[in-house]
């Protein structure tokens, strides 16, 4: 996508924040109702990605309007950062808007000393074969024998070189777990 350009979310700009907060409500209630169940809730959530130690970086088409968005949490003393979250408008879905923000984060973080980026991708909604089941004992074996049943986003992050590393079993309660992935940034 030529028309995009990659910007920090401003903490001035309430126009742009009120927008990200409406695409995490839009785009995750389907699959993940509880995550962002209104706009306080949204709100609060992109404030936390406006702090200063953190990186919120937005994604806007050439009318200045918001196409997705992105932040990232710096852990373990800023030598790995947590992509959290990353939500691009289900219209512009496939177009390379999540792929440009992720990138455009990798290098943010790469440049503050990161080595390492990490992510959790719930299933809450048994769209992969880790859903609905009982991972135990043999958790690593779920994890090799992984399929995407409904177009679950791993599979985009495997794209973007993200590594399945591990799984959270019921993270979410009976059957819906919490999918780890990272990718290492330096050569």
């Amino acid at each position: 996508m030529n028309d995009i350009q990659i910007i920090d979310l401003a903490p001035h700009d309430t126009r742009k924040i009120n927008q990200a907060a409406q695409l995490l409500i839009d785009e995750f209630h389907e699959h993940s109702p509880e995550s962002w169940p209104d706009m306080e809730a949204a709100l609060k959530e992109v404030y936390e990605a406006l702090e200063s130690e953190r990186i919120c970086r937005a994604a806007i088409d050439e009318h200045g309007e918001l196409l997705g968005w992105i932040g990232g949490i710096p852990e373990y003393s800023g030598h790995a950062w947590e992509l959290h979250p990353l939500v691009v408008r289900s219209d512009d879905q496939g177009r390379g808007v999540g792929s440009e923000l992720v990138a455009d984060l990798e290098d943010l973080v790469r440049e503050r000393g990161a080595t390492t980026i990490f992510l959790g991708t719930d299933d809450e909604d048994y769209r992969t074969s880790l859903g609905g089941r009982d991972l135990y004992p043999d958790v690593f074996q779920h994890i090799k024998t992984i399929t995407n049943l409904r177009r679950h986003p791993y599979e985009f992050y495997q794209k973007q070189g993200y590594v399945i590393f591990g799984v959270i079993p019921d993270a979410n309660g009976p059957g819906k777990p919490d999918i780890l992935m990272a990718k290492r940034l330096s050569r």
